[in-house]
Order: C-alpha cells, then structure tokens, then sequence
C-alpha cells in the first residue's frame, strides 16, 4: 500500500513532480509526472493552464458522481444483507460465513483492481457490493447483541471524521507532503502488522491475541485506526485534487472514488469496533 489505498499506487498526480505520491519506477527515474508534463498542465509561474482543458478531463462532478455509485452500492447492499441475512443463534453460523466469503471476494476484487492500469468500473462495483455485504452483516450482528445505536454512531462518525478532515484540507490546515506520506505510510504498515499478528495469535491461541482489539489497548488502537483513516482521506484530497488540477483522464474519477471508498470502510470499521468496546463488548 503506498499510497493512501492500492488503487493509487502507480498514480500520483502532485504538484512536486510525485515527491509524496505513488508513481512507478519509470517515472520516478525520469522524474517527472504523467500528468504534470502534459500539455494541459498548469503553468507553475501563472497557475493558469498551458492549454485549454481537454473535454475528457476529469472533473469534481465526475469524482462526486462516480463515489456517489461507489457508496450507493455499498450501502444498498449492506441493506439488503441486513434484511436478508438475520443474525440470530439459528442462523449465525450461515450468516457470519456469507459475511466472510462475500469479503474475501471484495478483497480480491480490490486487488485486482489496485493492480489493472486502467480503472475498471464492473470491478469496482463489485467490491462495493460484496463489501456492502460484509459490513451488512457486521453491522446487524452489532445491532442485535448491542443495539442499532452502535451502528448509528459508528456511521455519524465516519462522516463527522470525512467533513472534518475536507474542511481541514481546504483550509490548508493539512499539509500533504513528502514528509506526510511518508510518516503515514510508515505507521500504516506497523498497524496493519500489528493487527495481523494480533489475528495469528487469535486464530491459534484463541481469545483476542494480543489484546490489541479489545480493553484497554483495543481503545487505544481503535483511535489510531480511526486517525490513519483520517490521513489517508487527506491523501485521497490530495490526490483528486492533482488530477483535476493536471487534467488526467476522466476514468480516474472510478479509482478515486474507489480509493474515497477504500478509506471510508476502514474508517467505519475502525468506528465500529471502538464503539463495541466502549459499549461493553470486549
């Protein structure tokens, strides 16, 4: 992961000639931007475009329009799972199997699409609805041991933590750099390890692991999830508004609203565990 999501991880559209971002090997020797040294680049002196703007540009209506589907999905499907898919002693075991076979297929659908070169939408809304399918399920499972309001919280906090975070990019009280993507990534792949250990020693050992998901220190790690979550939102920021800026394709609005997509889940179950704990579900 070295950008914000996958998805991104051989685009980077920065103003720094992909100082920060994600370009691949080529480009980074040449060190230049695919984007940037096109003839519809912003001149750096002005900041008025070199050329007029291509008609297949991407543009923030094709970035809402596109996460907008990409969301829509998700949440329509998780509606139709918690409705279909009740979670109760009978028919937990059948509903908690659908649950993770529906993400394992996002997963790879995710992956398969992090490594296309071109965006393809069929793969994106697949992950979205098998991914709505999982969170469906989790989050009825929640709403049956531990109330909807778990859930109802989880979700209003994604969205404080979105709103949060775009005012703070368009104030420029975020910086996204260099410096920036690197420490984000850094402590990104030491929770991603430490989280994947704690699940070895659950699988073996049984109960929680190492503790890292539960107490205390589930508290704690929760927090942390939910900020780099907050993070990679400012990457994604970042990176949408160098594409509009350097006018890369109109495709690119599918990748960014998956990476956009990418990043609320997370955030939302990150959300999601940190409330069970506060609630009392260790």
């Amino acid at each position: 992961m070295r950008s914000s999501n996958p998805v991104f991880s051989r685009r980077g559209f920065s103003r720094d000639n992909g100082a920060y971002a994600g370009f691949d090997v080529q480009h980074q020797q040449a060190g230049a931007n695919p984007y940037a040294t096109n003839p519809y680049a912003t001149d750096p002196a002005t900041g008025m475009p070199q050329a007029p703007a291509r008609v297949d540009a991407m543009t923030m209506d094709d970035v809402v329009s596109r996460t907008a589907m990409t969301l829509g999905t998700v949440i329509l499907t998780a509606t139709l799972a918690w409705i279909a898919l009740p979670v109760d002693p009978a028919n937990i075991g059948k509903s908690y199997g659908i649950a993770i076979g529906a993400a394992l297929v996002a997963m790879v659908l995710a992956l398969v699409q992090a490594f296309k070169r071109k965006a393809s939408p069929a793969l994106i809304l697949g992950y979205a609805a098998f991914e709505g399918v999982f969170l469906g399920v989790i989050s009825a499972a929640t709403s049956t041991y531990l109330g909807a309001g778990v859930v109802i919280q989880a979700v209003l906090g994604t969205m404080c933590v979105f709103a949060a975070v775009l005012f703070a990019y368009k104030m420029r009280w975020i910086r996204v750099n260099r410096r920036f993507y690197g420490f984000v990534m850094a402590a990104a792949m030491g929770f991603i390890l430490l989280m994947a250990a704690n699940l070895l020693f659950s699988v073996f050992a049984g109960g929680d692991g190492l503790g890292f998901r539960s107490g205390g220190l589930g508290i704690l790690f929760g927090i942390i999830g939910v900020i780099l979550g907050a993070a990679f939102l400012a990457l994604d920021f970042k990176q949408v508004e160098d594409g509009i800026a350097y006018g890369a394709p109109r495709e690119e609005a599918w990748l960014a609203a998956f990476g956009l997509t990418l990043t609320l889940v997370w955030i939302y179950l990150e959300m999601l565990r940190l409330f069970q704990i506060l609630s009392g579900d260790d």
